[in-house]
Order: structure tokens, then sequence, then C-alpha cells
């Protein structure tokens, strides 16, 4: 569904990516990790097509950067880290902005668009909140928002860029698990940056991991969640450990601390 192309990003004199060349099928997600400067958001401003790129991003085989920004609307939402959120519209207004490419020149939103945006705040558990400001929500309810609004554009390929930092433990999985199941029914195509490597096991079906701009290793989380490869491309102190139900959770050590064995307490304590 969508693929890259040798694609390479500078900002002035810094190369942040170099020759990228990455294929995603339709239906499938792929999770992008590596260390902070390696260049995962600028990969995703890229597909979207905000910041300029050498090479050639395609998205069902069609260049995107012969489109006009409407029809690039109709097949990628994106979510950045830092959306921008007006503080005094309500809730399910801004929702509604994911459906603006589906609504015609002069024309508003219809019932169905209504609905549609509805039913995700009601997914997200956000119903309660669809009249109130978004200045009055909470950091996790403001990015399920966010969310809800890059689900209402209803594009085939959905960019994440850490779509799940603001929120507590149990709705990261909560939030990673509606993508998961819109994907299903949709046949999503889902690019996201996650910095918490245990999520980004647990939900892609493949990894890419990038260090200085470059694709160093892409593979299932299987081959790509191991202590060699974390070492080189994350440093030390990282481990692999493996659940009874057979997934994979990456811990971290401290450089005292024997990996795999736990610290006796200190008296007293």
């Amino acid at each position: 569904m969508i693929s890259f192309h040798g694609v390479g990003v500078r900002y002035g004199s810094a190369q942040a990516l170099a020759e990228v060349s990455e294929q995603v099928p339709a239906g499938q997600w792929l999770g992008i990790i590596g260390r902070n400067g390696t260049g995962k958001s600028t990969l995703l401003r890229a597909a979207a097509r905000l910041v300029g790129h050498e090479g050639t991003i395609t998205i069902g085989g069609q260049p995107t950067a012969g489109m006009g920004r409407r029809a690039l609307a109709r097949l990628v939402a994106y979510v950045p880290q830092l959306p921008e959120l007006p503080p005094d519209m309500a809730t399910l207004d801004y929702v509604l902005l994911g459906r603006t490419p589906h609504i015609g020149y002069l024309r508003t939103e219809t019932q169905a668009d209504r609905e549609i945006c509805a039913g995700l705040l009601d997914r997200m558990e956000l119903a309660p909140m669809a009249g109130r400001a978004l200045g009055t929500l909470s950091g996790g309810e403001l990015q399920r928002a966010v969310l809800a609004r890059a689900l209402a554009q209803e594009a085939p390929v959905l960019l994440l860029d850490e779509p799940t930092s603001a929120l507590d433990l149990g709705r990261r999985v909560a939030a990673l698990e509606l993508v998961d199941e819109l994907r299903g029914e949709r046949s999503l195509t889902v690019l996201s940056v996650v910095h918490d490597l245990t999520l980004a096991g647990q939900f892609a079906d493949r990894l890419l991991v990038l260090d200085d701009g470059r694709v160093a290793v892409t593979g299932d989380p299987a081959r790509v969640l191991r202590d060699d490869v974390l070492a080189r491309h994350f440093g030390t102190g990282l481990h692999v450990l493996t659940t009874p139900a057979g997934e994979r959770v990456v811990v971290s050590s401290r450089s005292t601390a024997r990996p795999g064995k736990l610290r006796p307490p200190a008296p007293g304590r």
C-alpha cells in the first residue's frame, strides 16, 4: 500500500534520512523504532508530505508528490507528536475536522459524518466529553481525541507518531487495541513510531530500526527484539524476556546489577 524508494530528508546541512527504502503491504502494521534523533518522526512527516524529500513515496502505486492536499488527506491520516488543539473548540467539533477531506467545498458535515465521529468518541470512551472544550480535557483525553480525529478521516494509511505517550499503561494498550480492531475492519495500513519496545513488538507485524537516518534492521518482532540487536542500536542494559504466553517483553537493568538477577533489598527497607 505504501512504499518508500530511496527517501532522504535534509534539514539544512544535516541529513535526517538517507536512502530509506521500505514497502508496507495493505493491512500490515509497521513499527518504527530507534534512538532519539534517528529520523523516525521525519519518515512519517515525509510520508504525510510535511517535509520535502528526495526519492519517491507511493501509496497504492501513486506517487504522493503529484497529489493535491485533499486527495492525499483521503489516503493518509497523520497523528503528530504535538498536534494543534484549539482550547475553546468542542471535542466533537474537533473530531469532525477529520471528515473535512470527504466534505465538498462550500458544504457542511452531514448527519452521517456526525454519527461516524460520535461512534469513535464512544469507542475512545470520550462520549461524555463530546460537548466539552478541548482546554478542559486531561492530557490522556486529548490524545484520544487526536486519535479519534485521525480515524474519522477513514484513510487507508494511518501514520502515528507516539500516539499513546500521554496515556497510562492500561489506556495505551486499549488505544492500540482499538487501532488494531479498526485495522482489521478497514484493512488499514499502520506506520507507528513507538518508544515502548514491548508495545511495538506486541502490536506491529514488522519492526524497522532506524539508526543515523538509515534502515539498520527490519523484520518481524522475533528477529528484531533480541538482546544483540538492541545493544547495537539502543545501547547496553536492555534485555528481552519471553512470557509464558510467548510475548516478548523488553526490560532495562542498571549497569550495577547483573541481568536476570534481583538485587536483595537493603536492611531496614
